[in-house]
């Protein structure tokens, strides 16, 4: 990379994270440029799942990004290895014969060309791309596949484990391990994130395999207009010649009579030939309404597995692995009070991080407890209570009782740090709105038995201890004050 090159890249950098922090990802860094060339930035990815993802999601942000710090008027395009490869079979070409036209030429006699010459170390390998690419045109990929959607960027849990073991022994040996996999459950909860994680690690590891991924909604459509344009063998083609299928979503097949019928005998077809099926819906077979009996047989044939809300536990994790995707530094105290608040899925859990990202990246301000309440709503601001926040209280008790958050949400159980958990948590009883549930979760993770324990400890305290009575009215009005 030139040192011109190297600068342009790195302003480029700077300002995709200032501007479009949303898109940035921690694998940009096996991304960059190849040159720059008549208006034309090439850059490099590491795979051809990221060229894909990048080309059809980004490439508008990366062109504003070149346009920007160049102040010309620039193109940008993403290759991988197997488009270099393709710059060596033309260069190749024209050297063996000058009087090629490559502009009427098709690639197919290129390659042709270039294969006469395999007694060479370079033609060897350029005749093992060839063959590559002529497999990869078999990949349907209706549905972009996220390189964020790996099995090593997947957080499991006990609300998720089979799932996902399931998953890596069907990308380890498609055909063979549960087929069909079946895998149920609802929006946000990531389904789709295993789907994809087991198209890219079966390319990964085979990439001459050929594999369709798309949706039910896609399947349909596609079924539709091949009727309705008399292409039928091309459908039965399309699907009926892949070695993995992988459709989400099926539950969209319900009430579709005759889209179930050749599903049924595309099924069929790939089952009796032992390749692989994966299918995704948010019901089990049985509970899909309207789905013919004959295809919930097939379906339950193989491996039926669901994947349900994360645990506390889980949900903190994810914000982990969403921040170090993205690289976001986040404190401790932010992916606590995310996880916190929302309780439903890893969807939601992404979004509220990404918003949480978007405010402080707007005031141009680091992420802490305050900017993220702004950014999520507190419940305080938004009418849950009219007064006061579980953070108002956390900021008085541990300033009064000079104390960390991280300790009161630890598992120690010194007095010092357990009686000021305990008034944090009473407080948060008397002035808050929150469930007993939330306000463990706040600390710890502790479930509502541990609140409601410490709840009774304070009180049984304050009937008692004049002067522990008159500390927890000192503290009550200064959170009242604060809030």
């Amino acid at each position: 990379m030139s040192t011109e090159n190297a600068a342009l890249w790195r302003d480029m950098m700077d300002y995709l994270r200032r501007k479009h922090p949303a898109v940035c990802r921690q694998w940009f860094q096996e991304l960059y440029p190849v040159n720059l060339n008549a208006g034309l930035l090439t850059i490099h990815t590491g795979n051809s799942i990221q060229k894909n993802y990048l080309q059809r999601k980004c490439i508008d942000q990366f062109r504003e990004a070149a346009q920007s710090i160049t102040g010309a008027l620039i193109a940008v395009t993403f290759i991988d290895h197997t488009d270099r490869v393709d710059s060596q079979i033309r260069e190749l070409d024209l050297q063996s014969d000058p009087g090629l036209n490559s502009d009427s030429d098709s690639l197919f006699q290129q390659e042709s060309h270039v294969k006469t010459k395999s007694s060479s170390s370079l033609g060897m390998k350029i005749s093992s791309r060839i063959e590559t690419r002529e497999h990869t045109r078999n990949y349907n990929d209706q549905l972009a596949i996220s390189p964020d959607y790996s099995f090593d960027n997947f957080v499991t849990g006990p609300e998720n484990q089979l799932a996902h073991a399931a998953s890596i022994a069907v990308a380890n040996q498609p055909g063979t391990a549960y087929s069909p996999l079946f895998i149920h459950g609802g929006v946000g909860l990531g389904k789709t994130h295993l789907l994809q994680a087991i198209c890219q690690k079966v390319l990964y590891d085979h990439p001459n395999i050929r594999i369709s991924y798309l949706s039910c909604d896609a399947f349909i459509t596609d079924f539709v207009d091949c009727v309705q344009n008399g292409q039928m063998s091309d459908f039965r083609q399309r699907y009926r010649n892949t070695d993995l299928l992988v459709i989400d979503d099926i539950h969209f097949l319900a009430d579709r009579e005759r889209t179930q019928e050749e599903f049924f005998h595309t099924f069929n077809e790939l089952y009796q030939s032992k390749r692989q099926i994966v299918l995704s819906s948010d019901s089990p077979p049985a509970e899909i309404p309207a789905l013919e009996e004959r295809l919930i047989s097939r379906f339950q044939c193989g491996l039926v597995t669901g994947v349900s809300r994360p645990c506390y536990e889980t949900r903190l994790a994810i914000i982990q692995a969403k921040a170090q995707l993205r690289e976001i530094d986040i404190p401790n105290d932010v992916v606590t009070y995310i996880a916190t608040k929302i309780d439903t899925n890893a969807r939601e859990l992404e979004g509220a991080l990404i918003t949480v990202q978007g405010h402080a990246a707007l005031q141009d301000k680091s992420i802490d407890v305050p900017l993220a309440r702004e950014a999520l709503g507190d419940p305080a601001i938004s009418g849950r209570s009219t007064q006061v926040s579980l953070q108002h209280i956390i900021d008085v008790v541990t300033s009064f009782y000079n104390v960390k958050l991280s300790e009161l949400q630890s598992k120690r159980r010194h007095k010092s740090i357990a009686l000021p958990r305990q008034v944090c948590m009473w407080l948060a009883r008397q002035e808050t709105r929150y469930s007993l549930q939330e306000i463990g979760g706040y600390f710890g993770g502790r479930d509502h038995t541990t609140v409601m324990h410490s709840i009774k400890t304070v009180e049984d305290r304050l009937d008692t201890d004049d002067q522990f009575a008159h500390q927890v009215q000192e503290l009550s009005d200064r959170v009242r004050q604060s809030a």
